[in-house]
Protein backbone atom coordinates (compact mmCIF):
# COMPACT_ATOMS: atom_id res chain seq x y z
CA UNK A 1 0.00 0.00 0.00
CA UNK A 2 1.67 3.60 -0.89
CA UNK A 3 1.94 6.27 1.82
CA UNK A 4 -0.65 9.52 1.67
CA UNK A 5 0.82 11.70 -0.15
CA UNK A 6 0.58 14.97 1.90
CA UNK A 7 1.96 18.04 -0.28
CA UNK A 8 3.10 19.04 -4.48
CA UNK A 9 5.84 17.24 -5.36
CA UNK A 10 7.55 20.08 -6.52
CA UNK A 11 7.72 20.99 -2.56
CA UNK A 12 10.57 18.72 -0.94
CA UNK A 13 10.43 17.60 2.22
CA UNK A 14 14.15 18.21 2.74
CA UNK A 15 14.07 21.83 1.99
CA UNK A 16 12.42 23.59 4.69
CA UNK A 17 12.47 26.88 3.33
CA UNK A 18 10.93 25.90 -0.27
CA UNK A 19 8.27 23.88 1.68
CA UNK A 20 6.96 26.28 4.07
CA UNK A 21 6.57 28.59 0.59
CA UNK A 22 4.48 25.29 -0.55
CA UNK A 23 2.54 25.65 2.88
CA UNK A 24 2.06 28.54 4.08
CA UNK A 25 2.00 31.27 0.26
CA UNK A 26 2.03 29.78 -3.11
CA UNK A 27 -1.15 29.56 -3.90
CA UNK A 28 -2.93 31.86 -0.58
CA UNK A 29 -5.10 34.72 -3.23
CA UNK A 30 -3.06 37.93 -2.62
CA UNK A 31 -4.73 41.14 -2.63
CA UNK A 32 -2.57 43.69 -1.25
CA UNK A 33 -1.10 45.80 -4.03
CA UNK A 34 2.39 46.53 -3.01
CA UNK A 35 2.57 42.65 -1.97
CA UNK A 36 1.74 41.76 -5.60
CA UNK A 37 4.21 44.15 -6.71
CA UNK A 38 7.26 42.42 -4.59
CA UNK A 39 5.92 39.06 -6.10
CA UNK A 40 5.61 40.35 -9.96
CA UNK A 41 9.31 41.84 -9.20
CA UNK A 42 10.89 38.54 -7.83
CA UNK A 43 9.20 36.62 -10.59
CA UNK A 44 10.91 38.95 -13.27
CA UNK A 45 14.37 38.38 -11.19
CA UNK A 46 13.08 34.79 -11.61
CA UNK A 47 13.73 35.00 -15.57
CA UNK A 48 16.02 32.08 -16.73
CA UNK A 49 16.77 31.19 -12.61
CA UNK A 50 15.10 28.73 -10.87
CA UNK A 51 12.25 29.98 -8.01
CA UNK A 52 14.97 28.05 -5.24
CA UNK A 53 17.47 30.95 -6.43
CA UNK A 54 15.18 33.54 -5.88
CA UNK A 55 13.39 32.42 -2.63
CA UNK A 56 17.00 31.61 -0.91
CA UNK A 57 17.67 35.15 -1.45
CA UNK A 58 14.23 37.02 -1.20
CA UNK A 59 15.25 38.76 2.38
CA UNK A 60 18.20 39.89 1.01
CA UNK A 61 15.82 41.51 -2.15
CA UNK A 62 13.83 43.12 0.16
CA UNK A 63 16.41 45.15 2.05
CA UNK A 64 18.34 45.78 -1.14
CA UNK A 65 14.57 47.13 -2.64
CA UNK A 66 13.54 49.13 0.89
CA UNK A 67 11.20 46.51 1.48
CA UNK A 68 9.78 46.90 -2.24
CA UNK A 69 8.78 50.33 -1.54
CA UNK A 70 7.75 51.26 -5.38
CA UNK A 71 7.82 55.31 -4.01
CA UNK A 72 11.36 54.83 -2.91
CA UNK A 73 12.18 52.23 -6.01
CA UNK A 74 10.68 54.83 -8.51
CA UNK A 75 13.19 57.28 -7.27
CA UNK A 76 16.74 55.41 -7.77
CA UNK A 77 19.65 57.02 -8.81
CA UNK A 78 22.52 56.03 -10.62
CA UNK A 79 24.69 55.64 -7.24
CA UNK A 80 21.71 53.41 -5.74
CA UNK A 81 21.92 51.25 -9.31
CA UNK A 82 25.61 50.78 -8.96
CA UNK A 83 25.02 49.77 -5.37
CA UNK A 84 22.79 46.94 -6.22
CA UNK A 85 24.86 46.33 -8.85
CA UNK A 86 27.64 45.19 -5.99
CA UNK A 87 25.05 43.60 -4.03
CA UNK A 88 25.65 39.89 -4.11
CA UNK A 89 22.79 38.30 -1.94
CA UNK A 90 20.76 39.60 -5.02
CA UNK A 91 20.28 38.90 -8.97
CA UNK A 92 22.42 41.33 -9.92
CA UNK A 93 21.24 42.26 -13.27
CA UNK A 94 21.43 45.70 -15.07
CA UNK A 95 18.03 45.01 -17.01
CA UNK A 96 16.25 43.70 -14.27
CA UNK A 97 17.17 46.53 -11.97
CA UNK A 98 16.07 49.17 -14.30
CA UNK A 99 13.03 47.19 -14.94
CA UNK A 100 11.83 47.34 -11.48
CA UNK A 101 12.57 51.07 -11.27
CA UNK A 102 10.25 51.54 -14.35
CA UNK A 103 7.77 49.12 -12.85
CA UNK A 104 7.68 50.79 -9.88
CA UNK A 105 7.07 54.12 -12.12
CA UNK A 106 4.26 52.16 -13.90
CA UNK A 107 2.85 50.76 -10.72
CA UNK A 108 2.37 54.55 -9.15
CA UNK A 109 1.16 55.62 -12.22
CA UNK A 110 -2.06 53.37 -11.98
CA UNK A 111 -2.23 53.51 -8.05
CA UNK A 112 -3.18 57.12 -8.57
CA UNK A 113 -6.74 55.70 -9.56
CA UNK A 114 -7.20 54.46 -6.01
CA UNK A 115 -5.74 52.90 -3.38
CA UNK A 116 -6.70 49.21 -4.66
CA UNK A 117 -6.29 49.98 -9.17
CA UNK A 118 -3.49 47.87 -8.98
CA UNK A 119 -4.75 44.61 -7.44
CA UNK A 120 -8.22 45.18 -9.00
CA UNK A 121 -6.63 45.53 -12.44
CA UNK A 122 -4.44 42.09 -12.06
CA UNK A 123 -7.97 39.86 -10.57
CA UNK A 124 -9.57 41.23 -13.59
CA UNK A 125 -7.87 39.21 -15.53
CA UNK A 126 -9.15 35.78 -13.62
CA UNK A 127 -12.81 37.74 -13.27
CA UNK A 128 -11.67 38.61 -9.39
CA UNK A 129 -11.35 35.07 -8.58
CA UNK A 130 -9.09 31.98 -8.16
CA UNK A 131 -8.89 29.59 -11.05
CA UNK A 132 -9.02 26.42 -9.55
CA UNK A 133 -7.44 23.50 -11.58
CA UNK A 134 -7.44 19.86 -10.77
CA UNK A 135 -3.57 19.08 -10.87
CA UNK A 136 -2.85 15.25 -10.30
CA UNK A 137 0.53 15.83 -10.46
CA UNK A 138 3.40 18.17 -11.08
CA UNK A 139 3.27 16.89 -14.91
CA UNK A 140 -0.23 18.39 -15.54
CA UNK A 141 1.15 21.62 -14.28
CA UNK A 142 0.91 24.08 -17.18
CA UNK A 143 3.44 26.96 -17.61
CA UNK A 144 1.25 29.55 -19.66
CA UNK A 145 -2.79 30.20 -19.79
CA UNK A 146 -5.13 32.38 -21.94
CA UNK A 147 -5.05 34.38 -19.02
CA UNK A 148 -1.50 34.90 -18.13
CA UNK A 149 -0.95 35.81 -22.11
CA UNK A 150 -3.92 38.79 -21.76
CA UNK A 151 -2.09 39.42 -18.70
CA UNK A 152 0.93 39.78 -20.08
CA UNK A 153 0.27 41.35 -23.12
CA UNK A 154 -1.81 44.10 -20.98
CA UNK A 155 1.08 44.93 -18.64
CA UNK A 156 3.57 45.20 -21.48
CA UNK A 157 0.98 47.90 -23.21
CA UNK A 158 1.76 49.65 -20.05
CA UNK A 159 5.22 49.79 -19.91
CA UNK A 160 6.22 46.52 -17.63
CA UNK A 161 9.13 44.46 -18.67
CA UNK A 162 10.07 41.13 -17.23
CA UNK A 163 6.43 39.85 -17.22
CA UNK A 164 6.04 37.56 -20.32
CA UNK A 165 3.49 35.01 -20.11
CA UNK A 166 5.24 32.07 -18.41
CA UNK A 167 7.01 34.76 -15.47
CA UNK A 168 3.14 35.84 -15.52
CA UNK A 169 1.44 32.25 -15.28
CA UNK A 170 4.17 31.67 -12.29
CA UNK A 171 3.32 34.78 -10.42
CA UNK A 172 -0.54 33.79 -11.02
CA UNK A 173 0.03 30.32 -9.30
CA UNK A 174 2.02 32.58 -6.75
CA UNK A 175 -0.50 35.02 -5.60
CA UNK A 176 -3.42 32.65 -5.63
CA UNK A 177 -5.23 33.69 -9.17
CA UNK A 178 -4.71 30.04 -9.91
CA UNK A 179 -4.71 27.16 -7.47
CA UNK A 180 -2.37 24.38 -9.16
CA UNK A 181 -1.87 22.84 -5.79
CA UNK A 182 -1.91 18.73 -6.61
CA UNK A 183 -5.86 17.61 -5.45
CA UNK A 184 -4.08 14.99 -3.16
CA UNK A 185 -2.45 17.84 -1.40
CA UNK A 186 -4.41 19.68 1.44
CA UNK A 187 -3.43 23.13 0.28
CA UNK A 188 -5.34 22.99 -2.58
CA UNK A 189 -8.90 22.31 -0.56
CA UNK A 190 -7.01 25.07 2.05
CA UNK A 191 -6.17 28.00 -0.39
CA UNK A 192 -9.56 27.94 -1.59
CA UNK A 193 -11.36 28.87 2.04
CA UNK A 194 -8.87 31.94 1.83
CA UNK A 195 -10.34 33.57 -1.31
CA UNK A 196 -12.44 37.01 -0.82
Amino acid sequence: MTAKKYHCLWAPVDDPIYRQYHDEEWGVPEYDGRALFEKLILDGFQAGLSWRTILYKRDNFRKAFDGFNPEKIARYQPKKIERLMNDAGIIRSNAKINATIGNAKIYLEMMENGPGAFSEYLWNFVDGKPIINKVKSDRDIRVKSPESEAMSKALKSLGFKFCGPVIIYAFMQAVGMVNDHETACPRHKAVQKLTR
